[in-house]
């Protein structure tokens, strides 16, 4: 059985080329998209002040940054991807469990991302063509299964190609949009907060308006507000080797994280924050949602300016963190079959397929249910692989049984055992407030303790199971060994 491709096999030095500017850049343009913004604002649509709700997100983002650094190391010292480096403490086949649980977030995280960009082609459309996107919009047209009109179908497919395209290109495609996109998606956020700026008169009354939470209601929010903060990037905190593979050092990809990911969240955040606290001032009503306010802006050259900057946002966001990862990760299943443009494509039938408008029904289904309930997943599976290769391995791997049957990953038939039981421990807890959480009709039968162990699902999920993990190899670590040599030896 084969275990590598083309894809999977380690980084050649040669290809090694991404520096400090790339991974800052790469950071913006991940960063430097609607659903940051629509992180922010639903913060303040949950009650928070301006000041609570940046406080949240920055506090979230520096969390998140110490393992997304963490586990870049092994993808920079032994240029191997995620799913290789998940080998190591899963088993060379188990490695496929938390390989497709990530690429399953990023093929939903796809769709999210891909029905975003296409919302701003429909509003460039009838920007520019007024009378067809009156047509395309007609509520007769409208289905009640896919709950959305002949337009916004439209710009959905055609951005969806336009991804497609980006993928079929390669990983280099990537990293030149990255690289070009990245300082002129800041200059847009800038120029949306002028606007709130002049339009309501100023930073001082959009930054007064209060919190509307106390004591026990703000604590209520905040804290599954921290860790879809920091579910926020999970994602990427697993799959950053991906990335870090073609890093020409630890330096420049440590130092280029730093500069890039926590002070571009913040400061976009802060856009988010600001714009949105704005609307109620200026509406009347607090919009959350940052193309529908962009349609009520007014003006059909600063609507069509701002529709194109969103669609090359959400486009340099969503080729680097939900099409990477999980390319690697289906070629993973089947290396000798799948190849990293075909697990994009993969990737990209499987966003389509989730109809992802039914994710973003309120604010607080995309904290409460989106963000927290797949963090309750990615935790465990942070905890186990940074518990494993600093606490037990020393980062110290051998790359060759990576890639081979019968080496040191492989255990007992490919799957380490212990590493799957505290895999499963550490989703456990969450469970039953992830339930009462996505099932209204749990939500009385599921102890108030249990839904407060939901609101850190991250955390519970990342100690729990690293905690496991290393208790168990001490337990078992060497009974693990002497059967393996036995085997060798009969």
């Amino acid at each position: 059985m084969s275990l590598t491709n083309e894809d999977l096999a380690p980084t050649a030095s040669d290809k090694r080329t991404w520096g400090l500017w790339h991974f800052a850049a790469l950071w913006v343009g991940m960063a430097v998209c609607i659903p940051t913004y629509q992180m922010a604002s639903s913060l303040i649509d949950q009650g928070m002040s301006w000041s609570e709700a940046l406080g949240c997100i920055a506090l979230g983002n520096v969390i998140v940054l110490v393992p997304m650094v963490l586990n870049a190391h092994a993808g920079t010292k032994y240029g191997i991807p995620f799913p290789v480096f998940a080998r190591a403490s899963f088993g060379v086949l188990g490695a496929n469990v938390p390989a497709v649980l990530r690429a399953l977030v990023a093929c939903g995280w796809f769709g999210i991302q891909t029905w975003f960009g296409g919302l701003a082609l429909w509003q460039l459309l009838s920007i520019l063509a007024p009378s067809v996107g009156e047509m395309l919009s007609s509520a007769a047209w409208k289905s009640s299964f896919v709950a959305a009109h002949p337009g916004e179908l439209l710009g959905f497919v055609v951005f969806w190609l336009i991804n497609l395209f980006f993928i079929l290109r390669g990983t280099e495609s990537i990293k030149f949009l990255e690289t070009w996109a990245a300082p002129f998606l800041i200059g847009l956020g800038l120029l949306l907060l002028g606007w709130a700026y002049v339009r309501a008169g100023g930073f001082g009354p959009i930054l007064s308006q209060p919190s509307k939470l106390e004591g026990a209601a703000f604590w209520a929010k905040f804290a599954p507000g921290l860790t879809a903060m920091v579910g926020f990037w999970a994602t990427l905190s697993l799959n950053i080797p991906d990335f870090t593979r073609y890093a020409r050092s630890q330096r420049e990809q440590a130092i280029g994280q730093a500069i890039g990911l926590p002070p571009t969240m913040i400061l976009f955040s802060f856009i988010g924050v600001a714009v949105t606290s704005a609307t109620k001032i200026i509406f009347g009503e607090t919009i959350w949602d940052p193309v529908a306010l962009l349609a009520r802006v007014g003006g059909a050259l600063v609507l069509l300016f701002a529709m194109l900057g969103l669609s090359v946002a959400t486009l340099s966001t969503n080729l680097a963190a939900n099409v990477v990862s999980p390319a690697n990760d289906f070629s993973n299943l089947a290396p000798a079959k799948i190849s990293y443009k075909m697990g994009g494509v993969i990737t990209a039938v499987v966003g389509a397929l989730i109809m992802p408008w039914k994710l973003l029904a309120t604010s607080g289904d995309y904290i409460f249910t989106w963000l927290v309930g797949y963090s309750a997943l990615l935790g465990p599976i942070g905890g186990i692989m940074i518990a494993d290769y600093f606490l037990i391995r020393r980062t110290n791997l051998d790359v060759d049984d990576l890639y081979r049957r019968g080496g040191a990953y492989e255990y007992q038939g490919g799957f380490n055992g212990p590493a799957m039981v505290a895999l499963l421990l550490g989703v456990l807890p969450n469970l039953p407030g992830f339930l009462a959480a996505a099932v209204p009709s749990m939500a009385d039968v599921v102890p108030g303790f249990l839904k407060t162990v939901y609101t850190y699902a991250w955390f519970v999920g990342f100690l729990v199971s690293g905690g496991l993990h290393v208790l168990f190899h001490h337990l078992f670590g060497a009974r693990t060994k002497r059967l393996r040599s036995l085997g060798a030896s009969g």
